[in-house]
């Protein structure tokens, strides 16, 4: 087996476990009763399967400027998504849409 078909198929299988993981956080901001949870689902495994579907198509795709823009969207992914949760967060507890009983610390509570 060569090189490139190995890394084809290593490519393939990172393509279907981001897609799994992008399907799951779906699912999840569904099925999740609350805020809190939703902003979990949305950001930790959508976020690792983005990653993941880039990692396939870098594998599968192999040239300089393809890359590049992998890259690039992998960075834009990394650096939006945590600030976006947190501003949701944020919107939905001063919505007053978060359970404070389910919070483990209260920050926000003396604002």
């Amino acid at each position: 087996m060569s090189a490139a078909t190995l890394a084809d198929w290593v490519g393939g299988f990172l393509l279907l476990a981001g897609a799994a993981l992008g399907l799951i956080a779906g699912i999840g901001l569904v099925r999740f009763p609350n805020v809190l949870d939703r902003i979990h689902t949305a950001t930790k495994p959508q976020v690792l399967g983005v990653l993941l579907l880039l990692a396939g198509l870098a594998l599968r795709l192999r040239t300089p400027s393809d890359l590049g823009m992998l890259v690039l969207v992998a960075i834009f992914q990394l650096s939006t998504a945590p600030v976006a949760a947190q501003m949701i967060g944020r919107a939905a507890y001063r919505a007053g849409r978060v359970d404070r009983t389910l919070l483990d610390a209260d920050e926000l509570a003396g604002r």
